[in-house]
């Protein structure tokens, strides 16, 4: 049984995936509460379905990308078959998590991207950081960045645990209307940072408050 926020299909907004097709499955609750959030109605609104029904409207979907995002998606335990049903049919399976939930139980093949918390979230502490130890040549690490602290916190990381070697790609993101990503991207240009400067791309096609996109 999974408790489902929503489920939706629209163009892929993020990651080193951003611009393709996919499917949204997006599960209920969040055991965090970051300063920049910008998808609070998945902390209570949900509907629990068997993993069953969830997987039949999903394979209605002629899409091979599928990401798994909340919320936390990790909070779930049905996530995890949800997840490996979704590669025995073939799908492109994204992961997207917070952080601070452990990935050890993530299957092989699926697609992690690991979001660090920066201190203007208000929740780095909550950082597991075995969580780099676990990175699979195919993940991506996501860092959200809301001021000059966070760029030197996020730059500090990639360093320090050698990210640019282990991880498939690096993005680090400005808050959408706080960060100029101007301002963010001639930081990264002035550091030679291996990343990548990565914007919502939804957020621009669409108004940025509009849900199931």
């Amino acid at each position: 049984m999974l408790t489902i926020n929503e489920i939706f299909y629209s163009v892929q907004g993020e990651s080193s995936y951003a611009g393709r097709p996919c499917v949204f499955v997006r599960l209920t609750a969040c055991d965090l509460r970051c300063s920049w959030c910008d998808t609070p109605y998945a902390f209570h609104e949900g509907t629990k379905r068997p993993l069953d029904d969830v997987l039949e409207e999903l394979d209605a979907y002629a899409c091979p990308l599928v990401e798994v995002t909340g919320g936390e998606p990790l909070l779930q335990e049905d996530v995890y078959p949800l997840m490996e049903q979704l590669l025995e049919r073939g799908r492109t399976v994204l992961l997207e998590t917070g952080g601070h939930r452990s990935t050890a139980r993530v299957p092989d093949r699926v697609v992690t991207i690991l979001d660090v918390k920066c201190p203007g979230s208000g929740e780095s502490a909550k950082n597991d950081w075995s969580n780099l130890d676990r990175l699979r040549p195919q993940d991506e690490v996501k860092f959200v960045v809301k001021d000059r602290a966070d760029y030197e916190y996020a730059r500090d990381v990639i360093a320090r645990h050698g990210l640019a070697a282990r991880a498939a790609a690096i993005h680090l993101s400005p808050v959408h209307g706080v960060m100029n990503p101007r301002t963010l991207s001639e930081w990264v240009l002035a550091d030679n940072l291996p990343v990548r400067v990565q914007l919502q791309l939804h957020k621009y096609i669409w108004d940025p408050a509009t849900r199931g996109v």
